[in-house]
Order: C-alpha cells, then structure tokens, then sequence
C-alpha cells in the first residue's frame, strides 16, 4: 500500500518529468549536437571505442577506489549510526529498506549536504590557486560526485560493493551530468532498470560514458579557460571573479547531481517496496 508522503513524492518526480520532456534544444544546442557527433564520428571506430572503454574503466577503479576509502567506510558507519535514531534494530545496510522514504531522504541530504559544501569550497580553491589546482579539478570534481551517489545509495539500503549496485550508480552518475534535453532519456533507461529481477551481477550494457558525455567535459574545459583567463583579475590581491566562478559552478553541478541520484533512489525505493508486499 503506497503511502500519502511516498504518492506527494511520486507526484513531484512526475512533476520533474514532465519538466524534462518539455526542454527542447536551442538553434545553439542543435549545432553543438551535430557538431559533437560528426566529430566523433570522423575519429577511427577503433580509437573511438578505445576512448570510451578506458573512460569506462577509469570510472570503475574510480568508484572502487572511493569505496574501498576510510572516508567511504566512516561514512557508512554515519548513515547506519544516523539510520538506528529511527529504528535500534537496524543491524546491516540492507535493513534501511524498512524505514519511510522521509527518513531515508532525510539521511540522505545529510551526506550530500555535507558534500555540496565539499564542492563549493573546492570550487573557490580552484578558482584562486594557481595551474596544478586547475588541472586537479576535474579529476576531483569526479571523484566527490561519484562519492555523492555512493553515499545516497547507501543511505537507501544498497550496498554499491556489488558489482550490480556499482554498475547503477555509476549510470546514474552519468545520467545526472547530463544536459537537461539528454536527461531524459537517460532517466527513462535507469527506470527500465528497475523492471529487472534483484540480481548480484550487472546484466545490463556495461558501458557507461557515451557520445554525448563530450558535452560534460567541453564544459569543463571552458570552465577552467574562463578561470585561468580572468586569473589576474584581482581584488586586494584575491582572485575573487575565478573564485565566484570555480565555487558557483562546482556547487551547482554537485547540487543537480545529488538531485538527480536522491529521485531516482526514490523511485526505486518506492517500486522495490510494491514488489516486496
């Protein structure tokens, strides 16, 4: 039986959805798509599935790495510790699943408020420091999302160790750092998703970045062009412009990703709780 809050919530998402749908892509956005595709397209098939294969793989050691963490382990010893406030039974992760979808959401923002802040802070660090900040920041900036999704779904009851888990919030990630034209589709494949059987091993397409990622990443080189170029644009010897810049950008891009990943682990939890009754 679905409860009042979990229907509002539902209602909401549904809400969000149609927000989607209605995006269309600009004059603007049409040229870089096309631009974007024939681009990759001129690349040999060889060097181009290189490409996304080693992205792919970065990603995995990436999620691994974060997991295997002291912060990652802590962190899930916060969410259990957090979770036994509303239940003392709550032994193992897998137990979470039986507390309300207010209470997993409000564990939930707490580990990701935790980590839009991380961002913020990290964002205006690299808009004041020098040129080995500004190529640290990517690579970081990946890193702290990843560990964002991670964390929520954790704070849902799932255990990301599992190569299926792993694979989803890795997908999710994706999803969530994509334009919003590009986002629903995304969003409709992670909900087909949640049609299948729980399974331990992933069954799905394991290829994670896509042709349309290149967008994510030119953002981000304009990003860091835009803050090395105004580097010597200071205020009582403050970087202050690349620093607003650094700081707004990476909270925003932390804020939309938690967003995301905090939905859809909703909607799972939802759908998972109707099959179980």
């Amino acid at each position: 039986m679905r409860s009042k809050r979990e229907q509002a919530i539902l209602d909401n998402i549904k809400e969000w959805e149609s927000q989607l749908v209605e995006q269309e892509a600009t004059d603007f956005q049409k040229m870089f798509d096309k631009w974007v595709h024939t681009t990759i397209a001129k690349l040999p098939e060889k060097k181009r599935k290189d490409f996304f294969t080693k992205a792919d793989g970065w990603l995995f050691h990436l999620h691994a790495l974060i997991q295997s963490s002291q912060s990652q382990l802590e962190a899930r010893n916060r969410i259990l510790g957090t979770s036994r406030l509303f239940d003392e039974s709550i032994e193992q992760l897998e137990d979470l699943k039986a507390l309300s979808i207010d209470q997993l959401t409000y564990i939930a923002e707490q580990q990701t408020a935790r980590h839009r802040l991380y961002s913020f802070v990290q964002g205006g660090a690299t808009g004041a420091g020098g040129l080995l900040l500004l190529t640290a920041d990517f690579p970081v900036m990946i890193a702290l999302n990843v560990k964002a999704v991670q964390l929520i779904a954790t704070s849902f009851g799932h255990d990301v160790n599992k190569p299926y888990e792993m694979m989803l919030a890795l997908k999710v990630f994706h999803a969530s750092l994509l334009p919003g034209r590009l986002q629903q589709y995304a969003w409709y494949n992670l909900l087909q998703e949640l049609e299948q059987e729980d399974s331990f091993f992933y069954e799905g397409d394991e290829a994670v970045l896509q042709p349309a990622s290149t967008e994510i990443i030119l953002k981000q080189i304009l990003k860091t062009f835009s803050i090395y170029a105004l580097r010597r644009k200071l205020f009582q010897g403050i970087p202050v412009i690349g620093m607003a810049i650094g700081s707004t950008v990476n909270y925003r891009l932390t804020r939309n990703v938690t967003e995301f990943a905090n939905r859809f682990y909703q909607v799972r939890h939802i759908v998972e709780k109707e099959k179980r009754a």
